[in-house]
């Protein structure tokens, strides 16, 4: 099976990534924007933006239209899922997405404020049990009992998934209008306390009672920073980048609201901007250094 290779991969369709993309696709450099189903909901829910160069009292979802025609315009891809993990391979990067491998030359980490927080002992137990990708992981817990944190309804379809293999499968949604589920699975509305386990998974507490689980996947939006590329230098929830946008991993870029403040429009946009121009840079670099 041929694995799909491009240029430039922009984590993230908001004003950042959307700049990015198009300031990388602009030097000609074959990129793809992977981001949520709605590009952007920040954009979308703002009544009026009156400190954007050129746009005096213009209404978020405008912007947000005018962003979208621009990038159609340009022929630039949007898809909408998440990235699950990145693996560093020589030059090159290894990007998994619902258990679909994609090879890129250059990151853009575009995804915005970490809005969804770690339960407690979360950190400690991932990969010890605990999980973000329920297709890339599933098959380990087949016929098993197996827990799930869904944050948004695009978590329901990996919860089929799971059906499909477990024996029990818990299901714990964050969000209202929760749809169908199997015969094999138990919806509990309470939250979640804390992942319970000390060198392994072992379950989870809800309104102060363990529930025995033999693996956890929690399906967040999109993966802390941290968590989707290792070794990634992060200071409290920002990535540290220089002026150029670059991280301290050569080949990956960061721009917009996950750079810290100030969590403003024309930052993002600019930021993007740069990214998209770094990035591009750094793979014409590469270029002649092959030559």
């Amino acid at each position: 099976m041929d694995i799909p290779k491009i240029d430039i991969l922009v984590i993230g369709c908001g004003p950042a990534g959307m700049s990015a993309a198009i300031n990388a696709t602009i030097r000609k450099k074959k990129t793809i924007i992977y981001g949520g189903s709605f590009c952007s909901q920040k954009l979308n829910k703002a009544p009026h933006i009156d400190n954007y160069l050129g746009c005096y009292d213009i209404s978020g979802e405008d912007l947000r239209r005018k962003y979208l025609n621009h990038i159609e315009k340009f022929g630039i891809e949007i898809v909408n899922e998440k990235i699950d993990s990145i693996y560093i391979s020589k030059d090159e990067f290894n990007v998994v997405s619902k258990g679909k491998v994609l090879i890129c030359k250059s990151i853009i980490l575009a995804v915005g404020i970490e809005t969804v927080g770690y339960l407690p002992n979360e950190q400690n137990l991932l990969g010890k049990g605990v999980s973000y990708c329920a297709t890339c992981d599933g098959g380990l817990y087949k016929n098993k009992v197996v827990g799930v944190v869904g944050y948004n309804k695009k978590a329901e379809e990996e919860l089929k998934f799971l059906e499909g293999l477990a024996k029990q499968v818990y299901y714990i949604p964050m969000y209202k209008e929760i749809g169908e589920v199997g015969s094999t699975t138990t919806i509990i509305k309470e939250k979640p306390q804390e992942i319970i386990g000390k060198e392994k998974l072992e379950g989870i507490l809800i309104n102060d009672e363990i529930i025995n689980l033999e693996g956890l996947f929690l399906l967040k939006e999109t993966i802390p920073p941290k968590d989707l590329l290792q070794g990634l230098n992060i200071d409290d929830k920002d990535i540290v980048v220089n002026r150029k946008m670059e991280t301290n991993i050569p080949g990956v870029y960061a721009a917009g609201d996950v750079t810290g403040e100030p969590y403003q429009l024309a930052k993002a946009v600019g930021e993007g901007a740069i990214a998209g121009l770094s990035a591009a840079a750094y793979l014409e670099g590469k270029e002649k250094r092959l030559d």
